[in-house]
C-alpha cells in the first residue's frame, strides 16, 4: 500500500507581495518594492513580459512594437534609478518629430530648429505666436512633470490623522501651483477643463499648425477635438523628454520590447521573481485582506500584499470577489469609462513610402517623424462623428511611424517596418456586429489612405498584424483597446484616478493595490503609477500581517 504523502507535499509559494502583471508598470513597481528589501513575485498571462509595451517578429525577418509604439513619456528617474541603459536600453530620437502631408499637395514640419519656419509658410501670425505658446504650454507641462512621481491629495473620510496627511499634501500641490504666475494658472485652468480645438483657436489661425498640436489631443481618446477636456489629453502628451530633450519623442532601439526587458532584467538582478503564462483566475481574501492569488491552473501564491497592474475595471469586475468590496465602489467602478476608438497595425514594407508632396524612397528626415494623417481640426471631428454614426471613420486619423529608418535591425537590409496608429473607430460595434468580421475590412481602409498620401504604399505592404479594439483587449486587457486603462477625462484624472477617495494606490480592500496607469498620472509608457505605488507600500508594509 503506498504511503501517505499528503503531508509531505509543497505547501502554497509565499511571498511579501504578489503583482499581476508584467506590464512596465508592474515590473517597475516589482523593481523599488524589491530594492527595498521585499520579496517580490510577479504573474503574468502572457508569454512575454511587457504588458502593451512588446516587440514581436510578427512577419518573418519583420519585428515591431506590437502595441505602444514610441518613446517620450518614460520618466527620466525611473531611467536612472533602474539603470536601463546599462541593462541595454537604448533610445535614439527622431531627426524630425512630426511631418504632416497635406492634401493640397504642401506639407509641415515640426522639430528642432525647424517649426517656426515651416509654420511661416502657413501664416506669418502663427509663427510670431509659435514661441509664446510653447513657453505657455511648457511651464505648466514642468508642473505635470513635478507631481508625476507622487500620489495626489486623498480625499479621506476618517481619521483626523489621515486628514492630516492629506491636507499637508495637498499644501505640497498648492504649493508647485503658487509659483505660477496668475496668467500660468488660467492657462492651467483652461488646460484642464477646455477642449483643445477651442484653446488652440484662442492661439492659432492656420488649420495645419492647428492640427500640428491638436493632433496630441485626440490620441488614444474616442473623442472630437472640441470635446471638452481634450485640451488636458494635449497636455499630457508634451510632458515627456527623451536623451534630456523636453517634449522630445524617440525610438527604443529594438522596439519598445527593449524597455521592459531592460526593466525585467534590473528587477530579477534585485530578486525578483517573474512567472509568464501564469494567468490570475482570483484574488484571495482573508480576515478582509488581500492574502495572494489563485492562478487559473489552481496553483495558490500566497502574499502579505498584492499589486494589480490591470485596468482598474477589469480587476474589480472580474479577480476581486464581489463581496469584498462596497456595493456603491463597485457600481462605480464598473461605470469607469474606457474606449479610446483605436485601431493598431504594424505591417512590413517592400520600401518607403514615397509622398507625393515630399517625393523620395531614400531615408530623409521627414520618414523617421511621426507621421500625420490629419490636415486639420474639422477633419478630426469628422472623424469621431463617422465613427460613432458608421462604427469606423471613412476618413480616418493614422499616425504612421517608420522605426526601421532607426533602428536598422527590425527589417532585412532595404525593407522596413510601420505602425500605424488609427482613429476613430467603435471600441465596441453598434448593429451587433462584431469586430472579428469588420477588422480586414477597416485595415484594408487605413493602408488605403496611407496610399491616398503615398502612392504604392499599398503594393508595397508584404504583411500586417492588426489589432482592433477587440484585439487590444483580449491581448493586452486593454478595455475597449483603451491605451490608457480609462479615459483621462476631467472624473478620472488626478484625485479622482481613478476615484475619489482611492487616489493613493490603496484600495477599500485591505492590502490591495493598484499600480497600473488606472492611478495617477495615467496613461502612456511612464513607469510612475508602478513608481509611486511602490513608495506607498513601503510606507505601508510594516503594517502587514506576518
Amino acid at each position: 500500500m503506498p504511503a501517505d504523502t499528503r503531508d509531505h507535499q509543497p505547501g502554497p509559494e509565499r511571498f511579501d507581495v504578489v503583482i499581476i502583471g508584467a506590464g512596465h508598470n508592474g515590473l517597475v513597481c516589482a523593481y523599488y518594492l524589491a530594492a527595498a528589501g521585499l520579496k517580490v513575485k510577479i504573474v503574468e498571462q502572457r508569454s512575454v513580459v511587457g504588458g502593451a509595451a512588446v516587440t514581436d517578429e510578427f512577419h518573418p525577418g519583420f519585428r515591431n512594437s506590437v502595441a505602444a509604439y514610441t518613446v517620450s513619456l518614460l520618466n527620466p528617474r525611473i531611467i536612472r534609478d533602474l539603470e536601463l541603459h546599462r541593462h541595454g536600453l537604448r533610445i535614439v530620437e527622431r531627426r524630425l518629430a512630426n511631418f504632416l502631408p497635406l492634401p493640397d499637395g504642401n506639407y509641415l514640419k515640426a522639430g528642432e530648429g525647424v517649426t517656426r519656419s515651416e509654420i511661416a509658410r502657413f501664416s506669418a501670425r502663427d509663427a510670431k505666436r509659435y514661441d509664446a505658446y510653447s513657453i505657455e504650454i511648457e511651464a505648466i507641462a514642468d508642473v505635470l512633470r513635478a507631481l508625476a512621481l507622487q500620489a495626489p491629495p486623498n480625499l479621506v473620510e476618517g481619521s483626523w490623522r489621515a486628514a492630516l496627511v492629506e491636507g499637508w499634501r495637498a499644501l505640497a500641490t498648492g504649493n508647485r501651483l503658487r509659483h505660477l504666475s496668475m496668467r500660468q494658472r488660467r492657462t492651467l485652468l483652461d488646460l484642464f477643463t477646455k477642449s483643445a480645438g477651442d484653446y488652440l483657436d484662442g492661439w492659432f489661425e492656420s488649420d495645419p499648425v492647428k492640427a500640428l498640436f491638436g493632433f496630441d489631443a485626440v490620441v488614444g481618446t474616442y473623442a472630437s477635438p472640441y470635446t471638452p477636456n481634450t485640451a488636458y489629453v494635449l497636455l499630457h502628451h508634451v510632458f515627456g523628454e527623451v536623451n534630456g530633450k523636453k517634449g522630445a519623442w524617440g525610438h527604443a532601439v529594438g522596439g519598445m520590447g527593449a524597455i521592459t526587458q531592460a526593466m525585467a532584467r534590473a528587477a530579477r538582478e534585485r530578486g525578483v521573481e517573474i512567472e509568464t503564462d501564469a494567468p490570475v483566475r482570483e484574488l484571495i481574501i482573508e480576515k478582509d485582506r488581500a492574502a495572494g492569488v489563485v492562478l487559473r491552473d489552481d496553483r495558490t501564491i500566497m502574499a502579505r500584499a498584492v499589486a494589480a497592474n490591470v485596468n482598474p475595471r477589469l480587476l474589480f469586475d472580474r479577480l476581486v470577489p464581489a463581496d469584498a468590496l462596497p456595493q456603491e465602489f463597485l457600481e462605480r467602478m464598473r461605470r469607469w469609462r474606457c474606449g479610446s476608438g483605436t485601431f493598431r497595425m504594424n505591417v512590413a514594407l517592400s520600401a518607403l513610402p514615397n509622398f507625393a508632396c515630399l517625393p523620395g524612397n531614400a531615408v530623409a528626415d521627414h520618414h523617421t517623424a511621426g507621421i500625420i494623417i490629419a490636415p486639420s481640426l474639422a477633419y478630426m471631428d469628422r472623424a469621431y462623428d463617422d465613427a460613432k454614426r458608421e462604427g469606423w471613420s471613412r476618413e480616418p486619423i493614422i499616425e504612421l511611424l517608420i522605426p526601421s529608418t532607426l533602428d536598422d535591425s527590425l527589417a532585412p537590409p532595404g525593407a522596413h517596418v510601420a505602425s500605424l496608429f488609427c482613429q476613430h473607430v467603435q471600441p465596441q460595434l453598434s448593429d451587433g456586429r462584431s469586430w472579428d468580421d469588420c477588422r480586414d475590412q477597416v485595415a484594408d481602409l487605413m493602408i488605403a489612405t496611407v496610399d491616398c498620401h503615398a502612392p504604392g504604399f499599398a503594393a508595397s505592404v508584404i504583411a500586417r498584424q492588426v489589432f482592433s479594439p477587440l484585439d487590444l483587449e483580449r491581448t493586452f486587457g486593454l478595455v475597449g483597446g483603451d491605451i490608457f486603462h480609462g479615459a483621462l477625462s476631467l472624473d478620472q484624472i488626478f484625485s479622482a484616478r481613478p476615484m475619489l477617495g482611492y487616489a493613493d494606490y490603496r484600495s477599500p480592500v485591505r492590502g490591495l493595490y493598484l499600480c497600473g496607469s488606472g492611478t495617477h498620472p495615467g496613461g502612456g509608457v511612464t513607469g510612475a503609477p508602478g513608481h509611486n505605488a511602490a513608495h506607498v507600500m513601503i510606507r505601508d508594509h510594516r503594517q502587514w500581517p506576518r
